[in-house]
């Protein structure tokens, strides 16, 4: 009999499964292109740290990870979508936006969340809001990949969208539509989770 497979046979005689067969596989690298990179307190990274060379955009605007999770396109839609219709700013019309709840996306990066935690939510532009989870979760704040149907497109308020109704958060369906939307970055492609 060969080494491997009596060591194989006695394991399964004892009851014992290989390490291999028990452990939680790690988180797999997206397959497409990454749209959202979750940095921070995480438990689950599938890349490697920030490279100066290649995240260009990241390290423009003054980013830094030792790891990170990334997320194409694919792995947002498998994540169940909530459906909101808000009135937007842009053109004061009621428009359906869906995608997956923010906390859900986080959870799957092992976001280390408690209600104290704090969000950092960036734009491509640049532009940076600081949102806490409880707000997040009181909001039920989406990472919206559709608009009214479709994917949205970048150049556009995509393709990524943190965004939530306003008109059902007490604090800002008083305020003029102007103002509702500063917690709301388009065009969203990192989030900093800070414990």
């Amino acid at each position: 009999m060969k080494k491997r497979q009596f060591l194989g046979a006695a394991a399964l005689a004892g009851g014992v499964l290989p390490l291999a067969a028990t452990a939680a596989q790690p988180p797999k690298p997206a397959a497409g292109p990454t749209l959202l990179t979750v940095s921070g307190a995480i438990a689950h990274p599938n890349r490697g740290p920030l490279d100066p060379a290649l995240d260009q955009m990241m390290a423009k605007q003054k980013l830094g990870f030792t790891a990170a999770h990334a997320f194409d396109f694919a792995a947002l839609l498998k994540l169940p979508a909530v459906a909101i219709k808000p009135t937007l700013e842009y053109d004061a019309k009621a428009h359906r936006l869906h995608g997956p709840l923010l906390l859900d996306v986080l959870a799957v990066a092992g976001a280390k969340i408690g209600e104290s935690s704090k969000l950092v939510l960036r734009a491509v532009d640049g532009y940076a809001v600081v949102v806490s989870a409880a707000q997040a979760r009181a909001w039920r704040m989406i990472v919206a990949t559709h608009l009214d149907g479709q994917p949205m497109p970048l150049g556009g308020l995509g393709p990524l969208w943190a965004v939530f109704d306003p008109g059902s958060a007490p604090e800002l369906a008083a305020r003029p539509l102007a103002e509702r939307y500063a917690s709301c970055p388009w065009a969203l492609y990192h989030i900093e989770v800070q414990a």
